[in-house]
């Protein structure tokens, strides 16, 4: 059993404004007042903070959360936000109510959190997250893993090594069939700092080439990512034809990407969404992200999705959309094929950069589901 201790701390409680009563044009701009700020430590997430603004005269919210070197904003329409910590300390979070650019007042309060579980993924699999249902209207269900063996089933197969190049991206793992295991109702791969096969960091790399490919549909995948600067988990897909025609002719769709880490527009919050593809012999790729308000993607589970057809492809995370591509041009005729999947942990590479001393191991992928519908 967990237990989880939790002090809150109000120690700040500023009126501020963006300008003066003489500015010019301030006498149509109504100023915010009353700012109430609720913060919460979530009962059944460890280490996460759920902040709850109002105030009067207010257009938006921004909630800052300060962990560590890290700033996390948050911009709220409600005054809804949340950020889960990874590790035991008082936090401050600043939160701030706002008329115009120019116009709004703040606070600022600091949250002590106990974390007992050691943080991230590498203490646990998260118990709570999204969730999707196993029918929707108007498709049917024609192939899922639900990992609820003991071992793989026969529709995936490991990839081995350390490929071309680390993969072709200078990656810094072995990829080993030993760091991967079905329990509990889950795949989970785990990334280790160990010495292998010349490498320092091993992990695993699973197909479904050969076995189960598709083209078009909805695909839902539902997991809990790994964390820190290095880790670069993925749910993605290639071409059927990757081994006779290659890389970008084949195309690639990523249902999911993680960057590890911290730096501007990525992190262990970020869940990225991209295709790449070859332009007249050039690769070409398009991408986009979202930024969860829950906190790292490491605290509880999400479901990545994709809706495909033979117009588009738009990416879904917890069913919002985020990111999207019109693939009728001729030139994006790879997305038109069938497609396998791969799921692995990558330790560094050219993405990602390489694990530093913020990093710890071992670190886990857990997937509850993978679904296909048509």
């Amino acid at each position: 059993m967990k237990y989880r201790f939790i002090t809150l701390v109000a120690i700040m409680a500023l009126g501020l404004m963006g300008c003066s009563e003489e500015d010019s044009g301030s006498s149509s701009i109504i100023r915010p007042t009353n700012l109430q700020v609720d913060l919460e430590v979530s009962p059944d997430i460890e280490g996460q903070v759920n902040v709850s603004l109002s105030a009067n005269f207010t257009n938006y919210y921004r909630v800052t959360f300060y962990d560590g070197d890290e700033e996390v904003t948050i911009e709220s329409k409600n005054g809804e936000a949340s950020y889960t910590f990874s590790e035991s300390g008082t936090y401050a979070v600043r939160s701030q109510a706002f008329a115009s650019f120019e116009y709004y007042i703040e606070q600022t309060d600091s949250v002590s959190v106990t974390v007992t579980s050691g943080g991230g993924n590498s203490g646990g699999i998260p118990t709570t997250g999204y969730t999707t249902p196993l029918s929707y209207p108007n498709y049917t269900l024609v192939w899922n893993d639900e990992f609820d063996g003991t071992s793989l089933s026969s529709d995936w197969t490991h990839e081995v090594g350390t490929g071309n190049n680390g993969w072709g991206n200078n990656e810094l793992q072995y990829y080993r069939p030993e760091n991967t295991e079905v329990r509990d109702g889950y795949l989970i791969i785990t990334a280790k700092e160990e010495a292998f096969g010349g490498r320092n960091y091993t992990s695993s790399r699973i197909i479904s080439a050969g076995n189960q490919s598709f083209k078009y549909g909805r695909i839902d995948i539902r997991a809990a990512l790994p964390q820190g600067q290095g880790l670069w988990p993925a749910l993605w897909m290639l071409g059927d034809n990757f081994n006779t025609i290659g890389w970008p002719q084949c195309g690639e769709i990523d249902i999911m990407e993680m960057v590890g880490g911290s730096g501007p527009n990525r992190g262990d919050e970020y869940c990225f969404g991209t295709v790449h593809w070859d332009n007249n012999g050039t690769k070409a790729d398009f991408g986009g992200s979202i930024r969860s308000t829950s906190g790292k993607l490491s605290q509880e589970f999400h479901v990545y999705s994709i809706i495909w057809d033979q117009n588009s492809i738009t990416w879904y995370f917890d069913d919002t959309q985020f990111h999207q591509i019109d693939i009728t041009p001729a030139a994006l005729s790879e997305f038109r094929e069938k497609f396998f999947f791969i799921f692995n942990v990558a330790v560094g590479g050219e993405w990602p950069g390489s694990p530093n001393a913020s990093t710890t191991f071992p670190q886990q992928m857990a997937v509850d589901y993978v679904r296909v519908f048509q």
